[in-house]
């Protein structure tokens, strides 16, 4: 299986502007450059997609993992955040911070913590960052 995105750039790092396109057409041309990166301009930028693989990611895993445990998720809700922070004379992604709420009926903390983990772990996103993975995670009934 492979998917595929297009990135098109005009112009020099700091005042040039890029657009974004996914196989899918989900990105459809969408806006990113300087600003939208490394201030709060419009648009997108690679770290908020990033983040949005790694929550859905993850979020799938997971689902999948209680499954086989025999449990079905009333609701799954990540939020990932993604640091990118200076290196060097660039910039790197160090961390990758996930923050589950999830309502499983029938089960306890102590069972759903390894789900979890596993699911972290196991999470193909998961497997392509070279950065810190948190995962802090709240079961309510």
């Amino acid at each position: 299986m492979n998917r595929k995105a297009q990135a098109v750039w005009h112009g020099n790092g700091k005042n040039g502007k890029g657009a974004l396109t996914s196989q899918s057409t989900v990105l459809s041309n969408a806006n990113y450059g300087f600003g939208s990166r490394f201030e709060d301009g419009p648009g997108t930028n690679p770290e908020e997609l990033l983040a949005a693989a790694h929550a859905g990611c993850f979020t799938m895993a997971l689902a999948f993992a209680l499954e086989r445990a025999g449990h079905t998720a009333d609701e799954l809700k990540t939020e990932a955040v993604v640091s990118l922070e200076k290196d060097g004379d660039g910039f790197k992604i160090s961390r990758s911070a996930l923050t589950l709420t999830a309502k499983v009926p029938g089960l306890d903390d102590a069972a759903f913590g390894p789900i979890a983990d596993g699911a972290k772990k196991g999470c193909p996103v998961s497997k392509l960052f070279n950065a810190e993975i948190t995962l802090n995670w709240t079961l309510v009934q």
